[in-house]
């Protein structure tokens, strides 16, 4: 997995590229097929903003959360793309189950 982090009206330190790192981390663990993840992180007059999209083997996903934290933002970003990924992959899961044959008796 590579991970992009940039800021717009930021300056991306160290420690938060590494805080950035480990809690996508989470994401990969929860799903193996993600290639990519570009996250920009932008701050605003009182609030930052932070947003990602996770490039998976078969698609993509986006969101985006604001807080007057930066490590705020990124929490609740990586929790909704956590929930987002999950639920692709429980999609995945079914749709395979589904095109099962079935040699039961009838």
């Amino acid at each position: 997995m590579q991970l992009n982090l940039s800021g717009h009206h930021l300056e991306i330190t160290p420690r938060t590229r590494k805080y950035a790192s480990n809690k996508f981390k989470r994401i990969k663990r929860h799903f193996s097929r993600v290639t990519q993840i570009h996250c920009v992180l932008s701050a605003e007059k009182s609030h930052y903003k932070a947003e990602a999209t996770v490039h998976l083997s078969q698609g993509r996903l986006y969101a985006d959360a604001v807080r007057h934290d930066l490590r705020a933002a990124l929490d609740e970003l990586v929790d909704k793309l956590d929930r987002q990924v999950r639920r692709h992959k429980e999609k995945l899961a079914d749709h395979r189950a589904r095109e099962a044959p079935h040699h039961g008796l009838t």
